[in-house]
C-alpha cells in the first residue's frame, strides 16, 4: 500500500489555508502598525530590522500556503473528475464515507477501492510537480498545525497497519 499521508494533510488543510493567509496578512499589518510605538523595553523588539524580519518571515509562511493551495488545485485538476470528485466531499467537504458512497451509486468496499486511487492520484501528481513526502517534510515543517495533521493521518495509518499483521 502506498503512502498517502501527505495527500490526505494537504486535502484535510486545504479549506483552512486562505482563512491562516488573511491572519497572517492581519499580523503584517499590525507588525507595521505597532512598530511605530517604541516602549521602554520593546526598542529591540520594534527596531526597523526586528520588524522587517518578522514582516519576511510572516511573508514567506503565507507564500507557503498559498504554494500548498496552488499545489493541491493543480493536483485536483488532474486527476479525473470521479476521483476529484470523492477527495473533495471527503476531505474538504468532511462527508461520511456512508454518505459519499451513497451519493454515488457505490457499495461501501468499492468506495475505498475508488478512495484509495484517488488518494494515490493525487500524490503522484503531488510528486509531478516536484512536491514528494520529503520535499513536503521539509517544506512544511514550519507550519505546526499542518504537521500535528500530518502526524495524526500517519499514526492512524500505522495503527491500521498493526490491524492488518
Amino acid at each position: 500500500m502506498k503512502n498517502n499521508t501527505w495527500g490526505k494533510t494537504i486535502l484535510s488543510v486545504y479549506k483552512f489555508l486562505d482563512r491562516v493567509s488573511e491572519a497572517i496578512d492581519k499580523l503584517v499589518k499590525q507588525n507595521a502598525f505597532n512598530s511605530f510605538y517604541f516602549v521602554g523595553q520593546n526598542q529591540s523588539q520594534n527596531s526597523v530590522m526586528a520588524v522587517a524580519d518578522r514582516i519576511l518571515e510572516l511573508t514567506e509562511r503565507k507564500k507557503r500556503l498559498i504554494n500548498v493551495r496552488v499545489l493541491a488545485d493543480k493536483a485536483l485538476l488532474e486527476c479525473d473528475r470521479h476521483s476529484a470528485q470523492i477527495l473533495i466531499e471527503k476531505y474538504m467537504d468532511g462527508d461520511s464515507s456512508q454518505a459519499i458512497a451513497e451519493r454515488h451509486n457505490l457499495n461501501i468496499r468499492t468506495y475505498f477501492r475508488h478512495l484509495l486511487a484517488a488518494e494515490e492520484k493525487f500524490c503522484g501528481f503531488m510528486s509531478k510537480f516536484g512536491y514528494d513526502e520529503k520535499k513536503l517534510q521539509r517544506y512544511l515543517a514550519g507550519e505546526k498545525w499542518i504537521m500535528e495533521i500530518y502526524q495524526s493521518y500517519k499514526e492512524q495509518e500505522m495503527a491500521e497497519e498493526q490491524i492488518a499483521i
